[in-house]
């Protein structure tokens, strides 16, 4: 049996900060796979201007020497208005129905899904093994006993980690830098840095 980490994001671009934090998390919870899943470039919650072929490139690129690490374009071959994390896990299950699936999130969305803000979160949780890695201010062990979706699931499945380090450079930030024409080249991968000077990516129109 495997274990396995599904790692979703905009990686728009992905970052060393992604690579890292997968990196830290596979060591830290014996993970023997991350899956990187790109989003949907149709979610309404989020604004994503980059086509999903530049993303998918650069991920590629990006996970390339780590064997541990895997593109899966589940989400993004989605429509956005379709797609659960409910959906989402249910579907990886059922793709790796001898391994132990878990959910790779940080500790604001732990605290949106205690709250009732996630559709089909109840099942979700009550599904589903979690690990968490915790964001600035946030209380994790208090966000589970202040809620009664996640406390009466607190039977393990929530793996919490912290990182032990503050890494907080965004995608935006890297973004915005290539907009002004900053200099961010040691934020992310050296392939991904090239491949956005190459194809113009992230100028300012």
């Amino acid at each position: 049996m495997a274990r396995i980490g599904i790692y979703g994001s905009s990686f728009d671009p992905i970052t060393n900060v992604h690579l890292w934090t997968a990196s830290t998390v596979a060591h830290r919870c014996k993970l023997d796979k991350v899956i990187f899943l790109p989003c949907s470039n149709k979610r309404k919650d989020k604004t994503i201007k980059t086509a999903d072929i530049h993303r998918w490139n650069m991920l590629q690129l990006a996970i390339a020497k780590d064997d541990r690490f895997i593109a899966d374009s589940y989400e993004m071959d989605q429509e956005g208005w379709n797609i659960y994390t409910y959906d989402t896990m249910k579907y990886f299950r059922e793709k790796h129905p001898d391994d132990e699936v878990h959910f790779i999130m940080g500790a604001d969305l732990l605290v949106d899904i205690g709250a009732g803000l996630w559709k089909k979160g109840d099942a979700l949780v009550a599904e589903n093994k979690f690990i968490v890695m915790a964001r600035h201010g946030i209380d994790m062990l208090s966000t589970i006993s202040r809620s009664p979706i996640l406390r009466n699931h607190d039977d393990g499945r929530f793996h919490l980690i912290d990182k032990g380090l503050a890494m907080e450079i965004s995608s935006t930030y890297i973004r915005e830098e290539f907009a002004m024409r900053g200099e961010p080249r040691y934020l992310l991968p050296n392939a991904c840095y090239d491949y956005i000077k190459e194809h113009h990516l992230y100028q300012k129109e």
